[in-house]
Order: structure tokens, then C-alpha cells, then sequence
């Protein structure tokens, strides 16, 4: 059923003005100025990510002292993709303003709030297009990921057998219980001619498991050093000394992995936090421009 809407006639600046019939209206909403604004924005977006991931590429660089530092890039990347938000709304919204349906015998007040809604609305059209462009290239990178990871399971499979063999001992490093039942069989004399594989296999599930647990155990030390004495024929005081260096090395590379794990988190989280306010800031900008294009539009439509 047709909107039923009370225009005014008269001034529209603000004065009081009185109904003068009651007509019928269209919708308030330009769905095409709001959509063509909108595609313009996702566009502009996606060329300056592009142009950023360009710029970003080739400040990088994987040899040592060479590129920007992670810091610097972090810090670089947020701001281009304030910029990218900024710009892209602001164009966006202002050329929703410029294209929207002419308002006529509309109080200035509600003219105002219409551009405002426009922009707002092509603010929100352009980020589904986005997301749903960002989706798309998931969805592509995982299927991708998916097939080659299918090709080298295939590929796996058909190696020899002692390829197989080799995948057995990485089996059982990852089965939990393996340590446990290695346990069950050690002696006070380790022999020094058993198979090289098993004994590596069985000194990676105690060392895994140790520092799973946060370190590894003076029983299981002194196990590991009476294996290197068998293996190597150092006395086991130096056995001992060498088993340690190795434990601590272990726990040294283990922080330095989570230290790294946590500061690409907070680079994350930070860079989460901008993006939200950037976008937030985008859809005001996509209001405020989208009010002044559609009110330069009825300045030179007079």
C-alpha cells in the first residue's frame, strides 16, 4: 500500500510551515543512488588495499636488516587501512548524495536526516560487498590449501618403506600415552646398541612431554643422560651437563616462541580495535558527505 506522507509547502528554512494536502509519496529510500555509492566505495576500497598490499610487499624484506621492521609495518598498515576506510566512505557517500531522488516541499530538518540515512545506509551496503568480496577469496585460498594438502597426503602414501618407517616414530612421538608406556621399560642400564630411531623417538617423547608440563624431570634427566653415556661414551657427568644444555636450550626456543605468539597477538588485537573505530569514523564520514553532496545537489538544481 501506497506511503501516505503530508508534505509542506512554503519556506524550508526552518520557519513553521502548515500541511497543505495529503498525497501520495514514494518511498524515502534511493536504493539506486544508495547502491551505485556504494559499489563506488567498495571499488575505491579495494583498489587502495591492493595499492597498500603493493607498498607493503615492497617495504619487506626477508633477509636480515633489510625492509622495515614489524613495528613500523603494524603501524603503517593501520593507518592505510584508516585512510582506505576514510576515503572510501567519504566518496561513497558523497556521490549517493549527488545521485539521490530530489526532494521537494521537504522541511530542511528532514532533508538533512535523509542524506544523513543515505549515507549511513551506503556505508553499510559497501561493507557486505566487501565482506562478502573477502569471503570469496577465503573460501578460493582454503579450497586451494585443501586440494594441495590432498596432493602431498597422496604423495605420502606412496613413499618407501622406510619413509614409512620414519612416519611410524612421528606417530607415536604424538601418541599422549607413549610416554607412559616408555616408562614401563626403562632400566638402569640403557643399551647402547639399540636401533638409532627408537632411541631418538623415545628421547623426543620425554622431551616433549617435559616441557609440555613446563620441564622435565630429574628421573627422566637421569634417564636421558644414561642414554647419551651409552650412545656417546661420556662419562655421566658429562652426560648429565649435555642433557641439561639441551633441556635448557628446549625451554629457551619454547619462550621464544609463545614471546612471539603473544606479541603478534597484541599487533592483532590492536590492529582489530583500529580497524572497528576506523569503520566506525567511516560511517560518519559516509553520513557527513552524503548530506553535503545531496545538499550541493539541491543548490545547483534550483
Amino acid at each position: 500500500m501506497p506511503d501516505q506522507r503530508i508534505l509542506h509547502s512554503g519556506p524550508t528554512d526552518g520557519a513553521a510551515a502548515t500541511p497543505s494536502a495529503v498525497v501520495t509519496a514514494p518511498s524515502a529510500v534511493a536504493w539506486p543512488a544508495i547502491i551505485g555509492g556504494a559499489f563506488t566505495a567498495a571499488a575505491l576500497s579495494l583498489v587502495l588495499v591492493i595499492l597498500g598490499s603493493g607498498l607493503g610487499f615492497a617495504s619487506v624484506s626477508p633477509w636480515a636488516d633489510a625492509g622495515i621492521s614489524a613495528t613500523t609495518f603494524t603501524v603503517t598498515t593501520a593507518v592505510w587501512l584508516i585512510v582506505t576506510q576514510w576515503l572510501a566512505s567519504g566518496v561513497g557517500g558523497y556521490i549517493t548524495g549527488r545521485l539521490r531522488t530530489n526532494w521537494v516541499n521537504l522541511h530542511t530538518h528532514e532533508v538533512l536526516f535523509r542524506d544523513t540515512a543515505h549515507g549511513l545506509l551506503t556505508w553499510c551496503v559497501a561493507t557486505v560487498i566487501g565482506v562478502a568480496f573477502l569471503a570469496a577469496a577465503a573460501t578460493s585460498v582454503i579450497s586451494k590449501t585443501t586440494a594441495a594438502v590432498a596432493e602431498g597426503t597422496s604423495q605420502a602414501a606412496t613413499q618407501t618403506a622406510g619413509r614409512a618407517g620414519a612416519s611410524q616414530s612421528n606417530g607415536a612421538l604424538a601418541d599422549p600415552t607413549a610416554y607412559f608406556v616408555d616408562s614401563l621399560y626403562r632400566t638402569d642400564h640403557p643399551n647402547a646398541n639399540g636401533s638409532e630411531g627408537d632411541v631418538s623417538a623415545q628421547t623426543g617423547r620425554i622431551l616433549v612431554t617435559g616441557l609440555r608440563n613446563g620441564d622435565v624431570p630429574a628421573p627422566d634427566r637421569t634417564y636421558l643422560a644414561q642414554l647419551v653415556a651409552a650412545r656417546t661414551g661420556l662419562s655421566q657427568a658429562d652426560a648429565a651437563k649435555r642433557v641439561d644444555d639441551v633441556v635448557a636450550e628446549a625451554k629457551a626456543a619454547k619462550v621464544k616462541a609463545q614471546q612471539a605468539a603473544d606479541t603478534a597477538r597484541k599487533a592483532a588485537a590492536k590492529l582489530s580495535i583500529v580497524m572497528a573505530l576506523s569503520m566506525v569514523i567511516g560511517a560518519f564520514i559516509a553520513c557527513v558527505t552524503a548530506a553535503l553532496g545531496g545538499r550541493l545537489r539541491d543548490e545547483h538544481s534550483r
